[in-house]
């Protein structure tokens, strides 16, 4: 572990196993187990306890689940400086990618190479999420109660039903108030000084404010890219599916920036590049202002989530001291088992299913399964889908 010279964790350590993560972010929520294993398992910055807690934080505040849980890891282990290193860091690959593939969708649209490359990362999307249905089923599941919660939770969210999130979320934690055991004393960290620790993400808020005003007077277009998505990540409940309607409101609806085709084309862009699908947000953003446009609606649609769950950490803590509380929480975490679930078939129906498709992704789910890096997996999927798709 890299640590700076008072002994913290560096940021520098942060930041890069978050950029090398964030390459093989596929699957949105479905990256959670792979941060987890990270933070708890090779570098034990957090106990398996703690970062459970920050999963049910995660998903219950606006923003997309993924991006919330590298937030939440940075902010455990150096506050809003180590924060904004896995936020950041975990970002800027789809950030990237999602430039250059917005460069070639502008310029070759109809490229073969492309179109073949594209179908097969849809294949291994949901080999991905469906290894981390199984992964963090059998960590969550420990019970009867459990797996009906978690069941019910995967019905609620899929097909004909789609539930909202939240409410599901809701639904399960009172279920595992009344339903579940408790496990241990399960006190989280705590802060010692609430107030305290508000401070920094306060601090923070306000810097932001003071740039939106600086855009206001700087160039119209650039102000109403940047607030028009602060909205869609303040009210994206249920993680980064959730900004999807949003945003198409205000790119088509409102704002009028794109017909609902190109928009379209833009969400398939997102579904294909590492990171959670709001990242479409920098396609929207290139069409509009070019470089500059991508660079601020894509802080604009993950700053409020990140602020969000700075202020409200502290006093969560402090919440989870409560039995009750750890009780609903955990009920919540088999909500996101049920999420995963759901989410796997989703995905399932997006991707053009043939033979060589079938095969590409039955390869990847077991390499996945046999502890193959991710990273791989994608490379060689995307290799083989050129080649035969």
């Amino acid at each position: 572990m890299v640590k700076d010279g008072t002994g913290r964790v560096s940021l520098l350590a942060i930041f890069l196993p978050f950029v090398r993560l964030g390459f093989t972010g596929f699957g949105g929520p479905a990256m959670v187990p792979y941060i987890k294993e990270l933070a708890v398992g090779r570098k034990a910055w957090l106990d398996e306890q703690s970062f459970r807690a920050g999963v049910v934080l995660c998903q219950t505040i606006p923003g997309a689940t993924a991006m919330q849980a590298a937030a939440y890891v940075g902010l455990r282990v150096r506050g809003i400086l180590g924060g904004l290193a896995a936020y950041i860091g975990f970002g800027l690959p789809a950030f990237l990618l999602m430039l250059v593939l917005t460069a070639i969708y502008l310029h070759t649209r109809e490229l073969p190479v492309t179109t073949s490359l594209f179908a097969g990362l849809r294949v291994v999307v949901v080999a991905i999420v469906a290894n981390a249905t199984v992964d963090f089923g059998r960590s969550s599941i420990k019970r009867v109660p459990d797996g009906v919660i978690a069941a019910l939770a995967a019905v609620a969210l899929a097909p004909p039903l789609k539930m909202n999130p939240i409410a599901v979320i809701v639904i399960c934690g009172v279920l595992g108030c009344l339903l579940l055991k408790e496990e241990g004393s399960g006190a989280g960290p705590g802060a010692a000084d609430p107030w305290r620790a508000i401070r920094p993400a306060l601090l923070l808020v306000a810097l932001g404010a003071v740039a939106i005003a600086a855009l206001y007077g700087l160039d119209s277009d650039l102000f109403a890219l940047t607030t028009a998505m602060l909205r869609v990540d303040l009210f994206a409940f249920g993680g980064g599916f959730a900004s999807a309607p949003l945003m198409h409101h205000e790119v088509v609806n409102v704002h009028g920036w794109m017909d609902a085709r190109t928009f379209l084309d833009g969400m398939a862009l997102g579904q294909v590049t590492p990171g959670p699908l709001a990242i479409t947000a920098t396609f929207v953003g290139y069409l509009v202002k070019g470089f500059l446009g991508a660079t601020v609606a894509t802080i604009g649609v993950f700053a409020p989530s990140f602020g969000i769950l700075a202020l409200v950490l502290p006093v969560f803590d402090r919440l989870q001291t409560w039995a009750l509380f750890r009780r609903a929480m955990r009920g919540a975490l088999l909500a996101f088992v049920g999420l995963l679930a759901a989410t796997t078939v989703r995905f399932s129906f997006d991707v053009s299913w043939s033979l060589a498709a079938a095969l590409i992704g039955i390869a990847a789910f077991t390499a996945l399964r046999r502890k193959v890096d991710i990273i791989w997996v994608v490379l060689a999927a995307g290799l083989l889908s050129a080649l035969f798709l």
